[in-house]
């Protein structure tokens, strides 16, 4: 919604990209409709460009990007002899830098949407990967000209206002900070990081089981025989969460680390269990029926079993149990 609402809306609403936006966008339209309607004017860019263009659609998020990307990567003295020879408008040379600078503010965004779009990403990486995003967007302000230069921060409004119940939310800090590869290091807050630590130490404490004297065996003794010894009564023994998110938080960054800590296994599959985007569910129980479909062959052989077994459970699933 942010690349393809958002964004699209400030370009067209705001008085310094207005022009250039529209402007661009239609000649490169133009490119795209003569380069998949015609088998010659394909070849000829691809003579070109020496690869295919690719055409922007609907259902893909990140293909408007992908498109201008390949567009750009022309030199603006061989892409506009090619415009000619197709018949088609020419890009000047602020509509060429516009195209630049909108797929470098746009890339750290597509970079997050295909992190969060994976199928082995799981909801601990969504509060990180905002973050990074928004900093490195804002990061791309001083390098813009003035077509561009609001860009950045209408893209972090926007995340701001689309996940505003999920930036601080316990759930979406729990997840990340039980991924080893995150922990607490995607804070840069101190005050932050330190309530982030405090709910690790709160919830693993709840995980832990009531194990205070449980394996202590007790021996029998009189009270004649207690009597007898005098000493200072010791402190018993007990499961320190403290001690255990203060262990995981030193230990490496290999989700297998998590073996060594029990309690905080328990809750990142807790909280990791939910995936950050619906991408993976749409693939999953699309009635294009993708799954025995050439458009899958990325997936490996485990995670193919999986979802073709999640697919077609309800098949082998007695009707008995349906009704529970």
């Amino acid at each position: 919604m942010i690349s393809t609402s958002d964004v699209d809306k400030h370009l067209n609403s705001c008085a310094d990209t207005k022009a250039v936006y529209r402007s661009s966008i239609a000649k490169c339209t133009a490119l795209w409709t003569k380069a998949s309607r015609s088998t010659l004017a394909s070849e000829q860019v691809e003579e070109v460009s020496r690869r295919k263009l690719m055409v922007p659609t609907s259902t893909r998020w990140n293909s408007l990007y992908e498109a201008i990307s390949r567009i750009i990567t022309i030199p603006l003295n061989e892409l506009n002899p090619l415009c000619v020879k197709l018949g088609i408008k020419c890009l000047n040379e602020r509509e060429y830098q516009f195209l630049k600078e909108y797929c470098t503010v746009m890339k750290p965004l597509t970079v997050a949407l295909d992190i969060l779009q994976g199928d082995e990403c799981t909801y601990g990486a969504l509060l990180p990967t905002l973050t990074s995003l928004m900093s490195k967007t804002l990061a791309l302000k001083d390098d813009l000209s003035r077509m561009t230069a609001s860009l950045p921060d209408v893209i972090v409004k926007a995340i701001k206002t689309r996940f505003d119940a999920v930036l601080d939310s316990q759930e979406g800090l729990l997840a990340a900070a039980t991924c080893p590869k995150f922990k607490l290091r995607w804070l840069r807050d101190e005050r932050r990081r330190e309530h982030v630590k405090e709910l690790l130490t709160t919830e693993c404490r709840k995980a832990a089981p009531a194990t205070d004297n449980a394996n202590v065996s007790q021996l029998p003794a009189s009270p004649a025989e207690m009597d007898f010894f005098d000493f200072e009564n010791q402190p018993t023994e007990s499961f320190s969460a403290e001690k255990e998110v203060t262990d995981y938080l030193r230990s490496g960054y290999e989700l297998e680390i998590l073996n060594q800590f029990p309690n905080l296994k328990k809750m990142y599959m807790k909280y990791n269990t939910p995936t950050p985007s619906s991408a993976p569910v749409e693939r999953l129980f699309s009635l294009g029926g993708l799954v025995l479909s050439p458009k899958r062959n990325r997936l490996s052989d485990r995670r193919f079993e999986k979802l073709l077994l999640m697919r077609y459970n309800h098949c082998f699933t007695p009707k008995e149990n349906k009704k529970t």
